[in-house]
């Protein structure tokens, strides 16, 4: 059936502010829904509060109301639009509630819009978990004993029934807020309280936990012709009782029976079915049993687009989020063809002649005291992914990608070898069991314990075991005498050179060499979805050691585009925006695009964002390889955060060209001695200041600089174990706690100035002339981080007099680094004095923000400005919106119940929100005002 020619503009509503549990891959889903539905002429109007987002911006959607997610943004909308049709799928666990209040409400009806990609009842049905259970047991499919409860009484009354260990998961909620395992009597009141508290309709589902059982999930689309495809399998490495948000996973499934997966996928099929009749997308998980008879228990069943569903469109290149999109305004999937062939249909199963593993990102770090351990409430903050020709490559690939400071898994020297510490972490997972795991087995524990611990499955088990037993081949060997089948059979297995020149103790720049000159080369692979059974007409790669290369080289001139890794605190979704816009401006020019990133969630890592995506960790080795293999005219660093910034001396140092802002103007920012004589030689104030190098020299700088300190490591973003000490006590003991995590790192001690105000400009530079795109004052005085501060744009109390000087300054700073690009600097306003706090001759965390608050795509005029293409002159800047745009700070503080909620110097939020009003007598200013002014805690 063609599209439904009925439906001319549809709403899509977002996800909102970045949050635990609903994260980028929302931006990337709504991006591509939106972009699909344009595509077929119609008309996409959408909301979401998230600025920081490729899905908020004007060349997504026709119409973008960047608005609180509620009812009445809802009817302001569909005042001002005819709409025909809202797409609620797209937006993670909060477009579902609101398309559900807006239902109740009688919106909908009200104004003759149609709810497409999925129906009220699925939701209801999936979302009510007693309503759920008997479904599942109406069409024969086996689930957990469990039961709902309504109040405290009625827990309690379960809990006795079932006897423990059991899981407590509350309804309406995402990121599994309020679930838990409890183990024990003593601990239930207060689990099942929270659990009760947290859902919207008071409600918990309480079943028998089925601890140790493997966890799977299918990712499935059906058309309105009820016809279905199962996309990907995915495996959880970790087994039931952690949140699949915070498990290993891998695709395709590698433990399970072809004919256990024929069950699972006809199970998926009729549950599916049963919850509805729509068209669209829908994850379904399944627990199964670690025994030779495989049972199969359903778990949940979610119709929409999932967490999950970016991952297994960039595991399979098969973009879920659009064909869903096309099913849902009526086409079939037999009249879609494959995005990746171009001539094959979409009605076809993905065959995948590689692995991919995914490994979650943590920031526990940032919640000192917080409890780490892993369990059905999800912590993560991102994740990474690898693509390889085998597990084990793809788990190289995929630890390489974390920056955490590991080279991969294993080969390093940072095994920990205290027998008690490792068994304590196999049993009771954290970020970090992986890395434990592997040290197990080094340390010669057994596998049967092993299993014991953390009910993993022991094929995973065996895979690390032959790593390790590789390592130790290779390490009776000499980079002169190693066999050239052992280095190729160690590259293949996803060792990098710095890991491989650990064991043989030589430098990696000398394992590079030799395997050069014993023509162990990386080659390049299509993700093409059908095993190369037919030819892939986009050009998405991941790299491998073979002899066949299919990355085809053009006589274009090219632009490699370095992306920002792993979502964190600290370096989040805005600095993905950065590169997109970086990508499209460089496109704009006739630059060939080169895209190099490992995050599967964001809109970066779309195979049709650049001209070319290597989905391949931001790790020099991999981008240097590539950079060899493309030849670029030069490399993009500055909007990939510090992520790519970290590698701008390496790239410098290999005499490749940075596009913009030189490396030593980028490295004299960060040095701070380089900078502060750069200031004082052009008289412009900072606060007294001091370097060192450990405690001792600390206490001896203390006595001159005077307390309070701001105490810093240098080289870090988001604030990064930064702190305010107010005596010699703190200080030494926070300087030899940087010292312990960090390493040999330069640390920075700055006179802190007490009861200042603190502000900060971004502004594009050519190396000549300067044009300040924004200046924010922030409303919490000194000390609270600038990305947890609620912030003004323009300042709503600064005056002309502290204005003129923060312009002067930042015009004579960024020329004076001779920035060719973007600038971020951040000041402290003390007495009507203004005095630098730092430089960021980089995209910052604010551009996307100031882009959207005045409707200008100046991440695009950079890029132009970076590559030599433009001059600042050649841009008529002309800001299109009036009044004040505020930036508000979203924490995810529930996730970490236990932790102070005090904001400083480190930061500590996971997204942020935008609110606008035309001037500031609006009561919302006045509330936050009033309430964040007076205060130092959240």
């Amino acid at each position: 059936m063609p599209k439904n020619n009925s439906i001319k503009s549809v709403l899509i509503i977002g996800s909102g502010p970045i949050i635990i549990g609903q994260a980028c891959e929302f931006d990337y889903s709504g991006s591509q829904a939106a972009r699909s539905l344009r595509e077929e002429g119609i008309e996409v109007v959408l909301i979401n509060s998230n600025p920081a987002t490729i899905m908020t911006d004007k060349l997504v959607a026709d119409h973008v109301y960047l608005e609180p997610l509620d009812t009445d943004s809802i009817i302001k909308i569909l005042q001002n639009h005819k709409i025909d049709a809202v797409l609620p799928t797209m937006g993670g666990q909060t477009a579902l509630n609101l398309a559900i209040q807006c239902s109740e409400m009688g919106i909908w009806e009200d104004f003759g819009v149609q709810m497409i990609g999925v129906d009220i009842n699925a939701i209801e049905i999936t979302e009510n978990r007693e309503q759920f259970r008997n479904l599942m047991n109406e069409i024969g499919v086996p689930m957990a004993p469990q039961q709902t409860a309504k109040s405290f009484l009625e827990g309690k009354e379960i809990a006795q029934k079932f006897g423990f260990p059991l899981c407590i998961r509350a309804s309406f909620t995402l990121g599994g807020a309020g679930a838990s395992v409890v183990y024990e009597a003593k601990e239930f009141d207060d689990l099942l309280d929270r659990g009760l508290q947290l859902s919207p309709i008071h409600e918990v589902m309480i079943d028998k936990a089925l601890l140790g059982w493997k966890e799977f999930e299918l990712e499935l689309l059906r058309d309105s012709n009820d016809n279905v495809v199962i996309i990907c399998s995915i495996e959880n490495m970790d087994p039931m009782g952690i949140h699949t948000g915070d498990s290993i996973t891998v695709a395709p499934a590698m433990t399970l029976s072809d004919k256990t997966y024929q069950k699972m996928r006809d199970m998926a099929i009729k549950m599916m079915r049963a919850i509805g009749n729509f068209a669209g997308g829908c994850n379904v998980q399944f627990a199964v049993s670690p025994d030779e008879k495989e049972e199969i228990i359903a778990i949940e069943i979610n119709p929409r687009v999932s967490r999950s569903s970016a991952l297994a469109s960039k595991a399979t290149g098969y973009p879920i989020a659009k064909i869903a999109s096309k099913l849902a305004i009526g086409y079939h999937l037999t009249e879609l063809s494959n995005q990746i062939t171009k001539t094959t249909s979409a009605f076809f199963e993905p065959t995948l002649d590689y692995v991919i593993v995914k490994i979650p990102r943590w920031n526990f770090n940032k919640f000192p005291g917080t409890d780490r351990k892993l369990g059905l409430q999800m912590k993560s903050v991102g994740e990474v992914m690898g693509i390889g020709r085998s597990f084990q490559e793809a788990l190289q690939k995929a630890c390489q990608s974390l920056e955490i400071n590991r080279n991969g898994l294993g080969a390093d020297g940072k095994e920990m070898n205290n027998q008690n510490e490792i068994l304590h972490s196999l049993e009771f997972a954290s970020w970090n069991r992986l890395f434990h795991i592997y040290d197990a087995i080094k340390l010669g524990i057994p596998f049967k314990t092993i299993v014991e611990k953390t009910k993993i499955d022991i094929w995973f088990l065996k895979q690390i075991e032959e790593l390790i037993k590789l390592e130790r081949k290779i390490e009776k060997y000499h980079l002169e005498n190693i066999p050239k089948e052992l280095l190729f059979d160690a590259k293949q297995k996803g060792y990098a050179d710095r890991q491989i020149a650990h064991l043989l103790r030589c430098l990696e720049s000398e394992v590079y060499k030799k395997r050069v000159d014993l023509g162990i080369k990386r080659v390049y692979k299509l993700v093409d979805t059908c095993a190369a059974e037919f030819e892939a007409k986009t050009p998405y790669y991941y790299s491998t050691f073979e002899s066949e290369n299919e990355s085809i080289l053009s006589n274009k001139k090219k632009v490699v585009v370095l992306g920002s890794g792993p979502n964190r605190i600290g370096q989040g979704i805005e600095f993905d925006y950065s590169c997109v816009h970086g990508v499209l401006a460089a496109k704009e020019c006739g630059y060939e695009t080169i895209m190099i990133n490992c995050n599967p969630e964001t809109v970066s890592t779309d195979f049709d964002t650049a001209d070319k995506l290597y989905f391949e960790p931001v790790f020099w080795e991999h981008i240097y390889d590539i950079i060899q293999h493309e030849k670029p005219e030069g490399v993009i660093v500055q909007l990939g955060g510090q992520t790519a910034l970290k590698l701008a001396e390496k790239l410098n140092r290999y005499g490749i060209k940075i596009m913009g802002t030189s490396f030593d103007a980028l490295d004299l920012a960060e040095d701070r001695g380089r900078f502060s004589k750069l200031l004082e030689k052009n008289q412009i104030p900072f606060p007294k200041y001091g370097v060192v190098q450990d405690a001792e020299q600390a206490l001896e700088l203390a006595d001159e600089l005077g307390f309070p300190l701001l105490v810093r490591p240098s080289y870090v973003l988001g604030g990064q174990k930064m702190k305010i000490v107010i005596n010699k006590v703190e200080l030494e003991h926070h300087v030899v706690d940087i010292i312990g995590e960090m390493g040999s790192n330069q640390i920075l001690l700055d006179h802190f100035l007490s009861g200042a105000i603190e502000a900060e400009a971004d502004a594009i530079c050519d190396g000549e002339e300067v044009y300040i795109i924004g200046v924010m004052q922030h409303i919490e005085p000194a000390g609270i981080h600038s990305g947890d501060s609620y912030a003004v744009l323009p300042p709503y109390n600064l005056g002309d007099f502290v204005m003129t000087q923060i312009e002067e300054i930042t015009k004579k700073v960024a020329i004076e680094l001779k920035t060719v690009g973007l600038i971020n600097i951040q000041f402290a306003i003390k007495d009507d004095k203004v005095y630098v706090i730092e430089a960021n001759p980089r995209a910052s965390r604010t551009v996307p923000f100031i882009a959207k608050a005045y409707d200008e795509p100046y991440v695009n005029y950079a890029t132009k400005i970076m590559l030599g293409e433009k001059k600042v002159k050649d841009f008529s800047f002309s800001p299109k919106r009036k009044g004040y745009a505020i930036k508000i700070p979203v924490f995810s503080y529930e996730k970490f119940p236990d932790v102070k909620k005090e904001l400083g110097p480190e930061m500590k939020s996971t997204g942020e929100g935008i609110r606008f009003i035309k001037d500031l007598k609006d009561p919302y200013f006045y509330k936050i005002y009033s309430e964040r002014n007076m205060h130092l805690s959240k």
